[in-house]
């Protein structure tokens, strides 16, 4: 008795591959949704902007920019980093000159960020976190951590070395490297608050104040 042959069964198919989207359309995606973020939170304030808002603006679907940040919350912190905190990096991972005079050193890496500080967003930023700080203490907390500590302790390191060095009096930007940082603020809330008509140039006000507070002339502008 001969056995039947089982029929064999079809080949399956070999499932669909579904490639997902390359790192460079990640990336853009991202910046868009924060870019849409940071305009979302100016002009309507942090607590009535949506992530519908912000979604239309950067002209995704809502389930979209949820796949990148899923909250108001964490949008906010990846302004802060993308807006503030990298470049600010950049900036301190740079190494002092063997001569070079910390003076010199923070018009060299410091001075380039803070002229454009109202073009490149960190002004309008850090004027969201004055507005609406005070009502949601989780923005100027990020701001805090991320921007706003870290800068005033590059400064007080490096006011330290001036000091050993002689480069500096006396210790007082040791103790208080805000004074460094206050020509930012009053420029960022006069132009932005108080008299935006009559921008100062927050460039030229704080390299006005490294030369105050090391004892140095800063460089004339030509004209």
């Amino acid at each position: 008795m001969v056995a039947k042959q089982q029929a064999k069964a079809p080949p399956r198919k070999a499932a669909a591959r579904t490639r997902g989207p390359s790192p460079e359309k990640t990336a853009r995606t991202r910046a868009a949704i924060i870019k849409a973020a940071m305009a979302e939170f100016l002009e309507c304030g942090f607590a009535a902007a949506t992530m519908a808002g912000i979604a239309r603006r950067a002209g995704l679907a809502k389930g979209t920019a949820y796949l990148y940040f899923d909250t108001k919350e964490a949008l906010f912190t990846g302004i802060v980093r993308d807006v503030i905190t990298n470049p600010l990096d950049e900036a301190q991972q740079q190494e002092i000159g063997p001569q070079e005079k910390v003076a010199d050193y923070f018009r060299r890496t410091l001075l380039p960020a803070v002229r454009n500080i109202e073009t490149g967003g960190r002004a309008a930023v850090a004027r969201l976190v004055v507005a609406e700080g005070a009502h949601f203490p989780f923005l100027a907390d990020v701001y805090r951590r991320q921007a706003y500590d870290p800068l005033l302790a590059h400064i007080r390191r490096f006011a330290q070395i001036a000091r050993e060095r002689g480069e500096l009096k006396n210790d007082t930007l040791v103790r208080h490297p805000h004074l460094l940082i206050a020509p930012l603020w009053i420029g960022m809330i006069n132009n932005g608050i108080m008299d935006p008509s009559h921008p100062i140039d927050i460039g030229a006000l704080f390299e006005a104040q490294i030369a105050q507070c090391f004892g140095t002339a800063a460089p004339r502008v030509p004209g």
